[in-house]
């Protein structure tokens, strides 16, 4: 399960880094949160909860022009995918990640994966790791936070959907808010190293594959292809401050280092030791 990541690059980074060719990050957008977002979506993030706005790249058609070839895009959607069809709104934190062994099958993910699919960019996402010796003052197996990103610095490019939900007490179709476009984050079994850390983790594409993932005229089979594992090797990983767990908490020292002497059982995703003795 992927349930928070970093957002740290401007619109303006990722516009070059991810070639796009209309950055629509600037657009009113309609939001489910009942606060105001903070940071305000589009700003670096370094601590994306479920329901925040975030960037998103996708490929469309002009809206003008629904028959011209797809447009490479960015936006800022909704981390929560509300199916089509949905109700309501109220479903979307339940839906931050689409498993990669279903995801061809649920219906809130089939049609979708089809034809709406997206990157989801970020320095990296958090997970939180079960200790196996040390209990937190509930009794509890203690939680120890790890960052992980790409060893080689670039961004990581989730793999991801996305949704238009129309609100039927909008009655105007042109109106922003008559809109919500959500997005998940398709995950896989974890790699040997990251699976000490959690047996899940989101698929990452490499950028060779990002033009047939994107272009909506790829078939079903193919992108399935694109989700399959990679080589391990990929990702560094490292335990950072509980602070994280927080959705308020922000800021880049999310993403410092825990020193060793703050660490209570927790196991080295590298070597499978476990570091710090139960206090």
């Amino acid at each position: 399960m992927c349930g928070r990541y970093a957002a740290t690059a401007n619109p303006d980074e990722l516009v070059l880094e991810f070639e796009v060719d209309d950055d629509r990050t600037g657009e009113p957008t309609r939001s489910i949160l009942v606060s105001p977002q903070e940071p305000p979506p589009g700003r670096p993030d370094h601590n994306v909860a479920p329901t925040k706005q975030a960037p998103v790249v996708l490929e469309r058609p002009p809206r003008d022009d629904r028959d011209a070839p797809a447009v490479r895009q960015l936006r800022l959607l909704t981390w929560g995918l509300v199916p089509s069809w949905a109700k309501d709104t109220r479903g979307a934190a339940r839906m931050i990640n689409a498993r990669v062994e279903s995801v061809a099958e649920k219906p809130s993910f089939a049609k979708a994966l089809a034809t709406r699919r997206a990157l989801v960019p970020a320095r990296g996402w958090y997970e939180w790791q079960v200790s196996p010796t040390a209990l937190d003052a509930k009794g509890k197996p203690r939680k120890q936070p790890f960052f992980t990103s790409r060893v080689d610095g670039a961004s990581v490019a989730m793999a991801g959907l996305y949704e238009f939900w129309r609100d039927p007490s909008v009655a105007d179709p042109d109106d922003p808010m008559a809109w919500l476009t959500t997005f998940t984050v398709i995950t896989g079994p974890a790699e040997p190293g990251l699976d000490r850390i959690h047996d899940r983790a989101p698929i990452v594409l490499e950028p060779r594959h990002w033009d047939a993932w994107l272009d909506p005229a790829t078939g079903a089979a193919e992108v399935l292809g694109l989700l399959e594992p990679y080589p391990p090797g990929r990702f560094t990983a490292w335990p950072v401050s509980p602070a994280v767990s927080s959705n308020r908490a922000n800021g880049p020292q999310l993403l410092d280092p825990l020193p060793e002497d703050q660490l209570v059982g927790v196991v080295d995703p590298v070597t499978g030791e476990v570091i710090g003795a139960p206090r």
